[in-house]
């Protein structure tokens, strides 16, 4: 089941480019959808709060940084 976007704040990283970036939105039930800003008329991927804090988490500890950097 597809959540209900309406009303939904999307938020964008001030680092965004004109080529693009992703936005996110924090849905009532805690759960967070993100989407691409290309093309915002296809289905924004949903994960769980948890899911969430995870990869925040992997981001801020560079587990997710290419290899060499």
């Amino acid at each position: 089941m597809t959540p209900d976007f309406t009303g939904v704040r999307w938020l964008k990283s001030s680092a965004s480019s004109t080529n693009g970036c992703v936005e996110v939105a924090h849905l009532s039930d805690g759960g967070v959808a993100v989407r691409d800003t290309k093309d915002r008329g296809k289905v924004p991927h949903v994960y769980t709060r948890h899911e969430w804090e995870c990869f925040l988490t992997g981001a801020k500890n560079g587990e997710f940084d290419p290899p060499g950097v």
